[in-house]
């Protein structure tokens, strides 16, 4: 799902009116109309509720003057109090206006002269409202709000119930100005927008003041949210399902269809990291899985997990990967009939691994998940990550990604979607990059902001299972018969963001049970499968 910017969205609109002939009063009719569905749904009816619609001058205004109107046909008790002289409402607004009050749906409005401060006082009163209906500003708004205006939005901030249309009043839709503490907007139960959603659903701290946002359809068509030069996107669970629909399997299968993951992982002391990886390929579907460690490690990882192939390779003294694993060909033979490989979790940073690692980049001519360790690796020495030929997926947490460029973590954060985004398409790589809202950066530019997961994920080992997950799902990708000719870069962007999804939807199941301070990094594991079918099921 596309997120538009407030210049993309009206270019959206007026493209929909200039080219399709839609004109702007039925997309402003289909708009309105879609609200008042939603809030019968969100609300379970609105029978016996009294309903106060707040509009301002603009298209903003003009939504809620159609949601008052459909309410009060209905037999709701519905008020509107415009924030503007009636004259000053102007095409669309205006005549959905003049319509309402020939309706007779009751209307007064306030403007900033005279004792305008009593009658917001008395007029914007929360005990005489079950629900407001915040269509003040909407997306086009300039900040910040100063006088009557601010006034106004801090009334709005006192009514507890709120339906927001389009975002809620105060805030800027590109999320652009002022930071948490000095915004002022009423948090909204329920915000209904249009067509996509925009940078202000999606990021905090605006995103803090909707608690459920829903999209409704207005009539756009779908050709001119992807022609608007939109970028980014929210990845959402029916996405994620029609990926999975990809991976059915068919009744003749067998485990070769569904490839075979090399995970090179683990050292002394961190066998759980490879373990973790390996594992979280298996339970998402990989047909088969081999785990290569140092010599020391392999028993530890052969006793843990039984249906993984374990292989051991020549070590450190710290029982960490030696380059001597290279000595007559012993990498590139387990290199043979893989499909894809894990590269970095738990591979520690001694001086003699981190040059197996750049060897291994080097020589490998596989698909690559890099992760971890296997990132630091890389730190001076970024022409290993300009791979032409062969896929390479990274999934770093903030911290190594911010090493790998050479700036600090806050540094990343405060602009982590443009560097992801520059690296990636400079790099020609996918990137993972893990936190709140994991993104995926792929080489064509695009960005891919995940909506599942959650705070209690925030434990060692999660990535090492998101790194499983990832190149289990690839593995498949590259090996099914009914995905063996569909190898394009979008449909990659696809398998690695429902690797994402099922990844952070696993840490939902698992949050359920444990609550987030107590979920574990191997419960991911062991919620995987729940999470792929209630992908596939578009269950809740």
């Amino acid at each position: 799902m596309r997120i538009l910017s407030s210049a993309q969205m009206s270019w959206v609109d007026q493209e929909t009116t200039a080219r399709y002939g839609l004109p702007g009063l039925l997309l402003m009719e289909n708009a309105g109309s879609g609200v008042v569905r939603e809030m019968e749904r969100h609300f379970e009816g609105l029978k016996g509720l009294r309903v106060l619609v707040v509009c301002g001058k603009g298209n903003n205004g003009g939504d809620g003057l159609v949601v008052a109107r459909h309410l009060h046909l209905g037999g709701v008790a519905t008020e509107v109090v415009l924030m503007a002289r009636p004259e000053s409402l102007k095409g669309d607004a205006g005549t959905n206006l003049e319509v309402a009050q020939k309706m007779g749906v009751p209307i007064e409005w306030i403007v900033e002269e005279g004792n305008w401060s009593d009658r917001l006082q008395s007029r914007l009163a929360p005990a005489r409202t079950d629900i407001l209906v915040d269509a003040l500003l909407g997306t086009g708004v300039r900040l910040p709000l100063t006088g009557f205006m601010m006034e106004v939005v801090r009334r709005l901030r006192r009514f507890p119930r709120v339906v927001a249309i389009d975002l809620p009043s105060g805030l800027d839709c590109d999320c652009l100005g002022a930071p948490a503490h000095e915004m002022v907007a009423p948090v909204s139960e329920l915000t209904v927008t249009f067509t996509a959603p925009k940078p202000a659903h999606i990021f905090a701290p605006a995103a803090r003041f909707s608690g459920e946002w829903v999209v409704v359809p207005i009539g756009s068509p779908p050709e001119l949210v992807r022609e608007s030069g939109s970028w980014l996107h929210h990845v959402t669970r029916a996405e994620a399902a029609a990926t999975l629909q990809d991976f059915a399997r068919e009744p003749e299968a067998h485990k070769g269809h569904f490839g075979h993951v090399l995970a090179v992982a683990g050292s002394t002391g961190k066998t759980g990291a490879a373990a973790m990886a390996a594992q979280a390929a298996l339970a998402c579907g990989a047909g088969l899985v081999t785990l290569a460690v140092p010599d020391p490690c392999q028993p530890v990882v052969a006793g843990q997990l039984l249906e993984v192939m374990t292989e051991p390779l020549a070590a450190t003294p710290g029982g960490a990967f030696s380059t001597k694993a290279f000595d007559y060909s012993r990498v590139a033979d387990l290199l043979q009939g893989k499909t894809v490989v894990a590269l970095g979790p738990g591979l520690g940073r001694e001086s003699e691994t981190v040059h197996f690692v750049r060897r291994f980049l080097e020589e490998c001519r596989l698909p690559v998940v890099l992760d971890a360790d296997g990132i630091n690796a890389c730190k001076g020495a970024l022409d290993l990550l300009g791979r032409k030929e062969e896929v390479l997926v990274l999934t770093p947490h903030p911290g190594e990604f911010a090493r790998l460029l050479g700036i600090s973590s806050r540094e990343l954060l405060e602009d982590r979607i443009e560097l992801a985004r520059g690296f990636a398409m400079e790099r020609g790589l996918y990137l993972v990059l893990k936190g709140h809202q994991t993104l995926l950066a792929s080489p064509s530019g695009q960005v891919y902001l995940n909506s599942s997961g959650n705070p209690g994920m925030a434990k060692g080992g999660s990535g090492d299972v998101l790194t499983g997950i990832v190149s289990g799902l690839m593995a498949q990708w590259f090996s099914m018969p009914a995905t063996r000719d569909r190898r394009g870069k979008h449909d990659l962007e696809s398998v690695i963001t429902l690797a994402v999804f099922v990844h952070g939807l696993a840490g939902d199941l698992a949050l359920e049970i444990r609550g987030d301070q107590s979920v574990m990094a191997s419960d991911l594991t062991g919620f995987a499968a729940e999470a792929l079918r209630r992908t596939r099921e578009g269950s809740p």
